[in-house]
């Protein structure tokens, strides 16, 4: 892993976890698999801290552990992953594509099971009911079964999965879950699809309904904790952890990424045709795989949407897409349009023309450059040379003596696609680090507006519950000055920018991960 990594790794854990999980997170990401003593030694952190910073690292899937190097009887190691530190980033895009999918109640489970790290059924289908409940009307409230049926479509369509089968060695970690991973640290942890039954509902009895939480129910805490184990062990699913399948998730972005570039390129016949076939294949094609399983035209044909009056033969015009798509070479072209919108953005149209011909020749001597793309040659060399030092562009030495003389050498620019998309796959690392240190900052300075905010916020909530008069209302939101309101405005203004611009930024990390990714399984 990278420098840049590492960085962005370490601010998302302390935005989430806090700073000491994230000393810890950090060292283990840097050092690799070490063993208790030597995370508290190098990181002179009291042994009771590193030991519930390793448990909320565990329970998130952060961090592994298994018998050490030396094999059974040594002590347990453990190891930070830096690729399940990095989704956190793309948890409100889970989290939204759960609400459009499934509605309300699935994105309230798919946010349970994201801040907890793993959870049962049981207890995931009762925390969202009595969430659902206590936002409905007096008087109502939601069913558990609705809860369980929302439950059920996301098992079904593989957004929810089982977490990985507990592999039992000699040594146990301090304060192990049931849904930790216990291998050797020289191992690879088991998945969540070597458990059959990964996709499988346990035979819950779930009936009842959401309760609306009270403001007397929040000193009792420990109680309500306690109650909570309890419901879940008598429900038939203890043991049983539920995980979100990032994968899955993945690959409905990869699939909705080549739906819009299917119809911004042909025709909206065309992508509903994609969109049908990806349908077809979501479960049964493995997230990694460079196709989708191959099917006939007769099941597309009988599968197409029947509001989209297509027709057998506008079908089979499309040959090409009639056997099987090619998501390698579907990711390939979404990465270069990206590479191409990056290099345009940066350096201006006639640059992005020349990157685009170099993509497209391959290897062009700078005379060639500047023919194809109509340039004038002091133009061209210019801007050859500044894509060539921010290495976007790669100068290729063919000789044709033995000496290597200038004067008896061709020089061929090219760009390589793959190597590049890495290169801005790293500043489009550094650029969200920057954004989320920026957000931090803003928040640090503000801190005290932002808590007299929060507490006046609380206040109206309270007394607006108890049926408070207008004025009183009217006299704890002037606790607040004008001055104060617009420097909150403002803040708040800025700060939902930032979040807008590294969610934008995220998509583009989202599409370079995919076609690096595409082209190892390729």
């Amino acid at each position: 892993m990278t420098a840049q990594e590492v960085r962005l790794c370490g601010l998302l854990l302390q935005e989430h976890f806090g700073e000491v999980v994230e000393r810890i997170g950090t060292h283990l990401l840097r050092g690799g698999a070490q063993n208790l003593r030597t995370i508290a030694n190098e990181t002179n952190t009291p042994l009771d801290l590193v030991k519930k910073s390793l448990c909320v690292l565990v329970q998130h899937g952060v961090c592994d552990f298994g018998s050490g190097r030396r094999g059974p009887g040594s002590p347990v190691e453990y190891r930070g992953n830096c690729e399940r530190v990095l989704r956190i980033l793309r948890y409100p895009r889970y989290i939204y594509t759960a609400k459009t999918l499934y509605g309300d109640t699935g994105e309230l489970i798919v946010e349970e099971v994201l801040q907890r790290g793993h959870m049962t059924m049981s207890n995931t289908v009762k925390t969202v009911a009595d969430r659902l409940t206590h936002n409905m009307e007096e008087g109502r409230s939601m069913e558990y079964s609705e809860v369980v049926s929302s439950f059920s479509k996301l098992v079904e369509t593989h957004f929810l999965q089982r977490c990985p089968p507990v592999a039992e060695t000699a040594t146990a970690a301090p304060s192990a879950t049931p849904a930790t991973h216990r291998t050797p640290a020289s191992v690879t942890p088991p998945t969540a699809e070597s458990n059959p039954d990964c996709y499988k509902l346990p035979p819950v009895t779930l009936t009842g309904r959401g309760k609306r939480r009270r403001s007397s129910d929040d000193g009792e805490e420990p109680g309500g904790v306690k109650k909570a184990k309890m419901d879940s062990e008598s429900c038939g699913d203890e043991g049983i952890y539920w995980q979100v399948n990032f994968e899955r998730f993945h690959q409905h972005f990869r699939d909705q990424a080549i739906i819009s570039a299917v119809a911004s390129k042909l025709d909206q016949t065309s992508s509903e045709i994609v969109r049908t076939m990806l349908r077809m294949s979501e479960v049964t094609t493995t997230p990694t795989a460079a196709y989708t399983q191959p099917l006939s035209a007769n099941e597309i044909f009988r599968s197409l949407p029947p509001n989209y009056s297509i027709s057998r033969p506008i079908l089979d015009q499309g040959g090409s897409l009639t056997g099987r798509s090619d998501l390698h070479r579907a990711l390939a072209n979404l990465a270069r349009a990206t590479l191409e919108s990056v290099v345009q953005e940066r350096f201006g149209s006639r640059s992005a023309r020349i990157f685009r011909l170099l993509l497209r020749k391959r290897h062009l001597e700078q005379k060639q450059v500047e023919d194809f793309a109509m340039i004038p040659a002091k133009e061209a060399k210019d801007m050859l040379y500044t894509l060539l030092s921010e290495n976007l562009v790669q100068l290729q030495e063919i000789p044709k003596t033995p000496d290597h003389a200038p004067s008896r050498t061709f020089y061929l620019y090219t760009v390589n696609q793959l190597p590049t998309a890495r290169l801005l796959l790293q500043h489009c690392y550094k650029t969200v680090a920057n954004l989320i240190e920026r957000r931090l900052f803003e928040t640090k300075e503000n801190k005290r507006l932002l808590e007299k905010s929060q507490r006046i916020e609380a206040i109206l909530a309270s007394l607006q519950a108890s049926g408070a008069e207008p004025e009183q209302l009217t006299e704890v939101e002037e606790m607040i000055t004008a001055p104060e309101r617009q420097q909150l405005e403002a803040l708040r203004h800025h700060i939902n920018k930032l979040d807008s611009t590294e969610n934008q930024v995220d998509e583009t990390i989202f599409l370079l991960e995919s076609y690096i990714i595409s082209t190892k399984s390729k």
